[in-house]
């Protein structure tokens, strides 16, 4: 299989902004194994400009266009350094691209960067891949990694995008509110309540939320690619998600 894993801020950092170390590392293991197990993978990663606010010790995500650059650009190498030296403990070689929405819009460009990430999987790498936060602005961003990974999966014609978040999944209703709402283990259509329940955003140093899940669901299942959702904090989940077992919540393809 050729899987898409999109992991988020939440998953990689703590709410300091610090590397989340248990989560990074038993991720990157995972993942190591599953690329030995034959499978084709692609990580799209978020955590720059959180992680750039941890090392700069600022005391929240900034809101003004050059701060958040700023964090980008120091929080991508600290990224990009630990996926290297963690992967390359399990024998698999990295490789980085950053990308902005042109990148995907422009038809010339986006065949570059397919043929690119596919030369990368046939020579066995493990692309890693996240927007360019240091030079994205509105007029040019994707607008979160959600819809990245999205766009990502459907470009590659991966089998599966597994979204790695701060919940097991999609809801019925709120769970942080309604100790009534249960997990939705199959969708076929995103229903307007769907849409409804899923609320805003994410955490303070996140931009996505279960509202941009349902965009990047919604991209993959016109394109028939399956994405599932897995609690980000047990990557354990992804062994049994190509066992085939029912976890998380998993939009069906077309």
């Amino acid at each position: 299989m050729r899987i898409v894993i999109k992991v988020g801020t939440s998953t990689l950092t703590h709410a300091t902004g610090r590397m989340n170390i248990r989560h990074v590392e038993t991720l990157c293991k995972v993942l190591s194994d599953v690329k030995n197990a034959g499978h084709e993978v692609v990580l799209v990663s978020s955590g720059a400009i959180g992680m750039g606010v941890g090392k700069l010790n600022l005391r929240e995500r900034p809101s003004d266009m050059p701060t958040k650059q700023a964090a980008a650009a120091v929080g991508q190498c600290e990224l990009m350094y630990v996926y290297d030296q963690l992967f390359t403990t399990y024998s698999h070689t990295t490789a980085q691209i950053l990308l902005t929405g042109e990148d995907l819009r422009d038809e010339e460009r986006h065949q570059n960067f397919s043929n690119t990430l596919n030369r990368l999987l046939e020579l066995g790498t493990l692309p890693v891949i996240n927007e360019n936060d240091t030079v994205s602005t509105a007029e040019i961003s994707v607008g979160d990694n959600d819809t990245l990974g999205a766009l990502v999966a459907v470009s590659v014609k991966a089998d599966m995008l597994v979204v790695l978040t701060d919940t097991d999944g999609l809801y019925t209703a709120d769970p942080r509110h309604d100790a009534s709402a249960q997990l939705i283990h199959e969708v076929h259509e995103i229903t307007p309540q769907m849409r409804e329940s899923a609320g805003g955003g994410g955490t303070a140093l996140a931009t996505g939320g279960m509202a941009t899940k349902l965009i990047a669901a919604q991209i993959c299942m016109d394109a028939g690619t399956d994405m599932v959702i897995l609690n980000g904090a047990k990557p354990l989940l992804i062994y049994d998600l190509l066992d085939g077992q029912s976890v998380g919540t998993r939009f069906v393809g077309r």
